[in-house]
């Protein structure tokens, strides 16, 4: 997939752009089903929080002071059994596409040609 702000390659499930952080539109259809699972690109301790966000299509820092705010309210206890739950059922997502550096353009030779 081809970011549609600054044209590098991205990941075909990616929500943002990893290079300019873009918001990505999803071709909705029949062929794309839409999955949770633990995010491998933004998670901070087990990827639950951004798997969330990517399958809600929201900032994950968001998934992630509701979900503090919950557990805080709730004993504490109950938020973080849930978090282990989720980390131990949902399934991990898959690899982001390695990304090829863009090799700066060569230098113009002000030199004339013979």
């Amino acid at each position: 997939m081809i970011c549609s702000n600054c044209q590098r390659e991205i990941a075909n499930y990616s929500n943002f752009c990893y290079f300019c952080g873009s918001r990505q539109q999803r071709a909705a259809g029949p062929g794309a089903p839409k999955r949770m699972h633990r995010s491998l690109v933004d998670s901070k301790v087990g990827g639950v929080c951004g798997g969330i966000a990517e399958y809600m299509d929201t900032d994950p820092t968001i998934v992630r002071l509701v979900w503090a705010i919950v557990t805080f309210f709730t004993g504490i206890v109950p938020g973080c059994i849930a978090y282990l739950a989720a980390w131990l059922i949902m399934p991990e997502g898959p690899m982001p596409m390695p990304v090829q550096p863009i090799a700066p353009p060569a230098p113009a030779s002000n030199a004339p040609q013979a």
